[in-house]
């Protein structure tokens, strides 16, 4: 019996490429019982709460899951959906890796990091009130008193919870994954020069739990600066770590360094897994067909498999570097024949 797997995709639309998925991660040699679900959204009747709760239920029966691109309705949001699931399961690690390879378009070199975004708190909570409410003039009221600071009547409110809960099983996920992954260094971003209380809440844990890890470096930086570093000295920075608003915004900075539109993706927490591709539209997933086997690397890092999961990423690299060798300067990303030949390609390079 192999590791209990859910794989999600939508039916038939989706049945060769996922098997495709399959075959590039079965060639590790890594044994897994894959528990294949066909989404159906026209079953589902175009609901938000009945298709979040099926996937909910898929998830919480095997607590690892691979899923595959869903083209939504019009009338579902992919975004509330993905949000109802991570607050449910308390998938609190969004993981991001960004990794330059030879055959994708990049104006940068030796890029090769790893985003760890919190996502359960920070401005991201949703805790905020509409300017013309009775609860934003409340809030305005009571927020005034408390801090002695004039909030103009006509202001929207907006609250930023971060908590040394969420701060410290964010940090520590980020030192552990370098230490079990062979990272060298974890970078805190913040701008506790600005919020005190809040960022400062997060430099302030991380500062702490990085003299628990003794042999992986550790540095902050603040995110403007970390912006300008990333377009000047990229290959400095290793695993970076963050709240929420910061990790959403430089994954995206990051995966279009290297030169993808989807990229892989995870959302992790103590219980629950998920694997997918960035993208939240399956027409931009699919037009990088390695997105979700590259999903895959990192669901088999999850599980322990590292030789395999770095035997997977070689063999994506080695199939986009011979595309590029045999078809000239081609963009593998965006003029491929499909994932099906891609993943036969990848899974023949696996060794």
């Amino acid at each position: 019996m192999g590791y209990p797997i859910t794989l999600i995709r939508e039916g038939e639309k989706g049945a060769g490429d996922i098997a495709a998925v399959q075959t590039a991660i079965d060639a590790t040699g890594v044994t897994i019982d894959w528990q294949v679900i066909d989404v159906s959204l026209n079953a589902l009747n175009q609901s938000d709460t009945l298709l979040s709760n099926y996937v909910l239920d898929a998830i919480r029966e095997t607590k690892t899951i691979l899923k595959g691109p869903l083209t939504m309705p019009i009338g579902l949001d992919p975004r509330w959906i993905e949000a109802d699931i991570r607050e449910r399961l308390d998938l609190y690690v969004n993981l991001r890796p960004a990794k330059t390879m030879v055959g994708t378009r990049s104006n940068f070199q030796n890029v090769d990091l790893v985003i760890v975004r919190e996502t359960t708190e920070d401005i991201y909570a949703g805790i905020e009130f509409e300017r013309t409410s009775i609860e934003a003039a409340d809030a305005r009221s009571f927020l005034s008193k408390l801090s002695g600071k004039r909030i103009r009547e006509d202001s929207a409110v907006g609250i930023k919870p971060i908590s040394v809960r969420g701060c410290g099983q964010i940090i520590e996920f980020a030192f552990n994954y370098a230490r079990n992954n062979g990272r060298s260094k974890v970078t805190a971003i913040h701008q506790a020069h600005i919020m005190a209380h809040t960022d400062g809440l997060f430099l302030e844990i991380a500062r702490d739990i990085a003299q628990e890890f003794p042999e992986i470096a550790f540095e902050d930086r603040s995110v403007e600066t970390v912006c300008r570093e990333l377009m000047q000295t990229p290959d400095t920075y290793d695993v970076l770590v963050m709240p929420n608003l910061y990790g959403d915004l430089l994954s995206h900075l990051c995966a279009g360094m290297v030169g993808g539109v989807g990229a892989p993706n995870a959302y992790i927490g103590d219980k629950y897994a998920v694997f997918e591709a960035q993208s939240t539209r399956a027409s931009q997933a699919l037009t990088d067909p390695t997105s979700l086997i590259l999903s895959g690397v990192l669901m088999l890092q999850h599980l322990g498999e590292r030789d395999a999961a770095l035997k997977l990423q070689t063999a994506v690299e080695t199939v986009i570097a011979a595309q590029v060798a045999t078809a000239g300067n081609r963009d593998l990303m965006t003029e491929v024949a499909g994932l099906p030949t891609i993943a036969q390609a990848i899974a023949e390079a696996v060794v």
